[in-house]
């Protein structure tokens, strides 16, 4: 508590806390929404089996307009984003040495979930157990990934994206929103691989408005102002978001009328989350009908703001936030794991009830449910949370001070000799691209198939590779001649 007082207590002035609770709230609500729609049964020879809920719930559909909270990760995430890098320009940082630091912070918790897996499933493998299996946990353990490759594709792109705003404004999110729908019309005419790039276009889109909400807040990040941003010209394209309350009003009652005529009366399905079955996916890949929610949702974050800045300034509330946001990502991450634990522990103790979905004894099950997955997941942030932790307060110091990384620490500037800052962008750009393929290979792996580490051997080794590459750029290494 002590560190969390002194903390709250050294909170610059500028900082936007209301964008930290967003985070905070979002990820919780995906791991609760996780743990509540859980159905747990057995297969034909006695053991768990998991699944979602929903297709046995269709009462909850309409439910799922509040439990589907990626869009405001990636909408916290493109304010966050855009705030930090030009943060960190003011400070003579270059792009590159700014997006090796955004990375550790995503990745070191990562590889942390990922070499316990691996070493858990070579274990279970070496003791027996047979390898399909042996995947099957690791599918599920590893379920929480599929979104973080799709936001490793959008943070690279950052700094290339907030030029694309300075010059074109609001032109950029209706201009990808516009190629979303193209992906959605080749869904409706049968071919579901012309809609695969909505995988990007959908999630930039809304990581883009991120990135404009936070340039229209004027008056609130003015302390580190973008060095080599243009003062706007007449006639070009608006850059700025309307942010008043009634502004709000008119994009929550404008999304959400959108949403409803879509689900309706258009082909999109109620479901906002997957629900096998169902003739699309609003979510995987994101659809025009996830696009409107998040319009919705937008206009609820500015209705909501007023109040939440007031609340926010009080001690406590302030600091429960830096407190969830100093762990966020690891609770992301071993939600699931969590899960399975307690399943498992169940299950040998004997004690794992398998209610009929949607049954009174079910749902009354959801309360204990997700109170003893509260207590697994708090024991596994109290022994991983450390290692975001630690990343976590050493981009904020260096965010504070200002000090550079990679190339900027060699005392050359921030980017160095042209052709090794040249070679230094490639291999991060080769790091990412490693860590994303290997994330979308695994994603794309049968969960039945036999694989004795638990995830798909190619899979590991372009992971380990990629984020050892972007280890040793953020040490320095090829940047000192």
């Amino acid at each position: 508590m002590r560190r969390l007082r002194q903390l709250a207590a050294r909170t610059p002035a500028g900082r936007q806390r209301y964008v930290d609770l967003l985070r905070a709230l979002a990820i919780c609500m995906v791991v609760l929404g996780h743990w509540a729609v859980a159905a747990i049964g057995e297969d034909a020879a006695g053991r768990p089996t998991g699944r979602s809920a929903l297709p046995d719930l269709p009462w909850a559909y309409p439910l799922t307009w509040v439990a589907q909270v990626m869009p405001v990760f990636f909408l916290v995430g493109g304010y966050a984003n855009a705030a930090s890098l030009t943060a960190r320009r003011a400070a003579g940082v270059d792009a590159t040495a700014w997006l090796l630091d955004r990375g550790a912070r995503l990745l070191r918790p990562t590889t942390a979930l990922l070499l316990v897996i691996a070493a858990g499933a070579a274990l279970a493998s070496l003791a027996g157990v047979e390898a399909a299996l042996v995947r099957t946990v690791a599918w599920f353990a590893t379920i929480p990934l599929w979104f973080l490759a799709a936001y490793l594709i959008v943070v690279p792109l950052t700094p290339a994206m907030y030029a694309l705003h300075r010059r074109f404004g609001l032109l950029v999110p209706s201009t990808l929103a516009a190629l979303v729908v193209a992906g959605d019309v080749g869904r409706a005419l049968g071919h579901d691989e012309l809609a695969l790039p909505n995988y990007v276009f959908g999630w930039l889109a809304v990581h883009q408005l991120g990135i404009a909400w936070r340039e229209s807040d004027t008056g609130r990040h003015d302390a580190h102002p973008d060095p080599r941003a243009a003062p706007a010209r007449e006639g070009t394209p608006a850059r700025r978001l309307p942010l008043s309350r009634r502004a709000g009003a008119a994009a929550l009652l404008g999304g959400l009328t959108a949403t409803v005529l879509l689900t309706t009366v258009g082909p999109y399905p109620v479901a906002m989350l997957n629900v096998p079955g169902e003739r699309l996916d609003n979510a995987a890949p994101p659809s025009l009908a996830l696009l409107t929610l998040t319009t919705a949702q937008f206009g609820l974050i500015l209705l909501l703001r007023g109040p939440a800045e007031r609340w926010l300034r009080r001690p406590r509330p302030w600091q429960a936030v830096i407190a969830v946001n100093a762990v966020v990502l690891t609770v992301f991450l071993w939600h699931l794991t969590a899960a399975i634990l307690l399943v498992g522990a169940l299950d040998a103790a004997g004690k794992l009830p398998t209610p009929p979905v949607g049954s009174a004894a079910w749902l009354a099950w959801r309360v204990p449910w997700v109170l003893m997955l509260t207590v697994v997941l708090a024991a596994l942030v109290a022994v991983f949370g450390p290692v975001e932790a630690r990343t976590t307060r050493t981009g904020a110091a260096r965010g504070a001070t200002g000090t550079p990384t990679g190339g900027a620490a060699s005392g050359r500037g921030p980017a160095g000799p042209g052709w090794r800052a040249t070679a230094r962008t490639a291999l991060t750009a080769a790091g990412f691209a490693a860590v994303v393929y290997a994330l979308v290979v695994n994603a794309e792996t049968p969960k039945s198939a036999p694989e004795p580490l638990g995830l798909p051997a190619p899979a590991l080794v372009a992971y380990l590779a990629g984020a050892g590459i972007l280890r040793l750029l953020r040490s320095g290494w090829g940047s000192r001649g």
